[in-house]
């Protein structure tokens, strides 16, 4: 009984975890036309899709969008499941196209896929089988013959939108514009995009302002997103996004763009194989916005100084340390606002240190809507007088804090203490430029002719010809 019991138990064990968890990646036909669209799909069975990378480029095709599916199967008892998400490209003109071989990162582990070839053809015409049926039991299924079709033009629940987070900034303060397509749960016209990589081009053209430095945020992929608009469920599709720092006093002006979707007309009346939906366009427009810029408080380092929200972190290797000994330093300033714009932090009063030039590493992180990011500045130092200095008396940084409205000021909290000798008289003795140099200020600097020490040139040439003819009669007779 218990050699059964124990049977039976690895049995139902391995029943229920047979079905093993399989990531494939599937490439769409090898021919099709110029009007239809390529797809590669990632499928994973019996496990949920986490995560995944982006899709490949391929040469000659667009992206078009990515959509999503999932499927449930119950057999005997068994629960299998399978997810897919694929990516659409829309072919720009005919030939034939490689897609080189390629890998994916799915749930964290890599698939890969050869590639292969992909013809594009002349545009495909679209298969009538309404004619090819005659009984007529079966003509309200499979399609009414000899009856033209007729389409209904479905109201969208859809909309397109530029939202701007700030609608009044100081200058030099950041703020981000977001353009977006708003797509309703409870739409029911079908819509879908096209030829966005141009579109969006001509986009950014309009929207792009010539008075702010701008931070792009690259959006590669258009996939959606649940948001609330006014207590309405929509699925956001972000198309463009930027953080602008206006340059200038200048309002920050935003015209009105537009964004053209392929619109399907609904048959009237769907039929089994018929065509159920014809294909129209529909132009959506954003209304234009703008944005006030307004002048910082006085202050003499007003045009100069960086506009956010920072803080500092800093460190230093060595807190106890001999003149002519080396120590390394670094101040660090991280936060939201214009990362780019930051200088070499000046170094004040170093009388009693020698500090090189830094070393500068910058970082920019664009994501949820922000810009931050930090820059970090390395600095070399030697000192050449003991004592024990604080360097905020040599190290602080002067910003405009957006969130306190007022001028800020980051200062080094670290002090470092000096034993030794002085360098002092080093430092003289290795200024000091010699007695050649210290003759300068005595001579006259009037200037001579030259010819008046020929003669003095050619009289010293000729004793030094006489010594060299004497040297060499002697050399010979020994």
């Amino acid at each position: 009984m218990i050699r059964l019991f124990l049977f039976l138990s690895v049995f139902f064990v391995l029943l229920q975890y047979g079905h093993s968890q399989v990531t494939t990646l599937k490439l769409g036909p090898d021919n099709i036309g110029i009007n239809q669209v390529f797809t590669i799909s990632v499928t994973v069975k019996n496990e949920r899709l986490k995560s995944y990378n982006n899709f490949p480029e391929i040469n000659g095709f667009v992206k078009r969008g990515i959509s999503s599916s999932s499927n449930t199967n119950i057999t005997n008892g068994q629960i299998s499941t399978s997810q897919s998400i694929t990516m659409s490209y829309v072919p720009q003109r005919e030939g034939t196209f490689l897609i080189p071989p390629f890998t994916m990162e799915v749930n964290g582990k890599e698939i890969s896929s050869p590639g292969k070839n992909v013809k594009v053809g002349p545009p495909v015409s679209r298969k009538q089988y309404s004619n090819q049926f005659s009984l007529d039991p079966f003509k309200d299924l499979f399609g009414r013959r000899n009856q033209p079709l007729e389409f209904l033009n479905i109201k969208e629940d859809a909309f397109l939108a530029l939202t701007i987070d700030k609608d009044e900034v100081y200058l030099g303060e950041g703020f981000t514009a977001t353009l977006a397509f708003y797509v309703s749960e409870s739409n029911r016209a079908p819509l879908q995009f096209y030829d966005l990589g141009r579109q969006v081009s001509e986009i950014v053209k309009d929207l792009k302002p010539v008075n702010c430095w701008e931070e792009n945020f690259k959006i590669e992929n258009i996939s959606g997103e649940l948001v609330k608009v006014e207590g309405r469920e929509y699925t956001q599709y972000k198309i463009y996004q930027v953080t602008f720092y206006p340059l200038n006093l200048e309002p920050v002006v935003f015209p009105e763009t537009g964004l053209e979707l392929i619109k399907y007309k609904v048959a009237k009346n769907p039929t089994f194989f018929g065509q159920n939906r014809k294909e129209d366009y529909k132009m959506f427009h954003s209304k234009p916005k703008t944005v006030t810029v307004k002048e910082l408080p006085p202050h003499p380092l007003r045009d100069l100084v960086t506009v956010g929200n920072f803080r500092l972190e800093e460190s230093i290797d060595k807190r106890n340390i001999e003149t002519g000994q080396s120590f390394n330093y670094k101040f660090r300033i991280f936060g939201e606002g214009n990362i780019s714009s930051i200088d070499m932090i000046p170094v004040s009063g170093h009388t009693n240190f020698e500090f090189y030039e830094p070393n500068m590493e910058q970082k920019i992180n664009r994501r949820n809507n922000k810009v931050t990011g930090s820059k970090t500045f390395s600095y070399f130092g030697i000192p050449n007088e003991p004592g024990v200095y604080y360097l905020g008396n040599y190290f602080s940084w002067i910003y405009f804090n957006t969130v306190k409205e007022e001028y800020d000021t980051l200062v080094s909290t670290i002090s470092l203490r000096v034993t030794g000798e002085s360098r002092k008289n080093e430092r003289i003795l290795s200024n000091d430029l010699g007695s050649f140099y210290d003759r300068i200020e005595f001579e006259d600097n009037a200037l001579q002719k030259r010819n008046r020490s020929r003669f003095v040139n050619i009289f010293a040439n000729s004793i030094i010809l006489i010594m060299l003819a004497g040297l060499g009669f002697i050399a010979f007779r020994k």
